[in-house]
């Protein structure tokens, strides 16, 4: 397999203790349709700051399995992240007989630019996927009739400049989060390597997200944005109103469900409401 892929499963864990504390029989664990997580840009499946750590909670009903993207995580370098590569990737882990839930599918869940991915995955082989759960997905390209995701793909497109080739991974790191009146983590080694992968990344104004084939499908969506009223002004301008504006219209054009959660960070600074929300959709 060309990724690594983090396993929890706290069912056995989970049933024995309830069982050394209840009075009947020992619980015994019920089979579960398996769970597939694919991370955003700085971050890793397992990641505490940006990943999904939080949602360690849901591995006491279903295996939860966190891919680290390539050139993330404990996965290998690549020359340039690019959502087609990941979409593959993800179809592989998918279809790992070790991991997959057999016929009928696994959850597939994506978080930002692992959102785009994910959508490509399912497009390319709905038979492997239960249901398709999108965090603040950056598929902008699935909403660019919206004035403003035009807007900003237009300023992406045409005027925005690269990177430099002097900007360190830890500058961009302090300019992406302290720029924009957030707090930076720590520049470890694991992180300055995810914010390295990040800013070689394919851009995401790229990707082409054949809808219609997830519409052909019938999958189950649910698509969970933040609010972003409490969020710095400028990552809210630039970022928040595009991305709520595209999980708007990924909810309308996919027939999906939408959660709207308090601030900006939905599973990190909200969880249990996206842990509830998650259990309910797969349940």
């Amino acid at each position: 397999m060309a990724v690594h892929v983090t396993v929890w499963d706290d069912r056995e864990r989970v049933a024995g203790s309830r069982a050394r504390t209840a009075s009947t029989a020992p619980v015994t664990t019920a089979a579960a349709t398996p769970a597939l997580f694919v991370h955003n840009i700085f971050t890793w499946g397992s990641d505490s700051t940006y990943g999904f750590a939080a949602q360690r909670p849901l591995a006491d009903s279903r295996q939860l399995l966190l891919m680290d993207r390539q050139g993330y995580g404990n996965s290998p370098d690549t020359v340039r992240s690019d959502f087609d590569a990941d979409a593959e990737d993800i179809v592989e882990v998918l279809g790992d007989e070790a991991l997959a839930a057999g016929p009928g599918g696994t959850h597939l869940v994506g978080h930002g630019n692992g959102a785009v991915a994910a959508l490509i995955a399912a497009a390319r082989r709905p038979g492997l996927v239960r249901s398709l759960a999108l965090i603040q997905p950056s598929a902008f390209t699935a909403a660019a009739h919206h004035p403003l995701v035009a807007d900003l793909l237009d300023r992406v497109r045409d005027g925005a400049p690269g990177i430099p080739e002097e900007v360190t991974p830890e500058q961009y790191l302090r300019a992406s989060t302290e720029g924009l009146g957030m707090e930076m983590p720590e520049p470890t080694p694991r992180r300055l390597r995810a914010v390295a992968t990040s800013m070689r990344e394919r851009p995401v104004w790229e990707a082409d997200i054949p809808l219609e084939a997830i519409r052909g499908a019938a999958l189950p969506v649910l698509v969970i944005c933040g609010t972003w009223e409490h969020a710095p002004a400028a990552y809210r301008e630039h970022v928040g109103l595009p991305l709520t504006a595209v999980a708007e219209s990924l909810t309308d054009s996919l027939g999906g469900r939408l959660l709207r959660v308090p601030g900006y960070y939905p599973h990190t600074q909200e969880p249990a409401l996206v842990n509830a929300a998650l259990r309910e959709f797969w349940d």
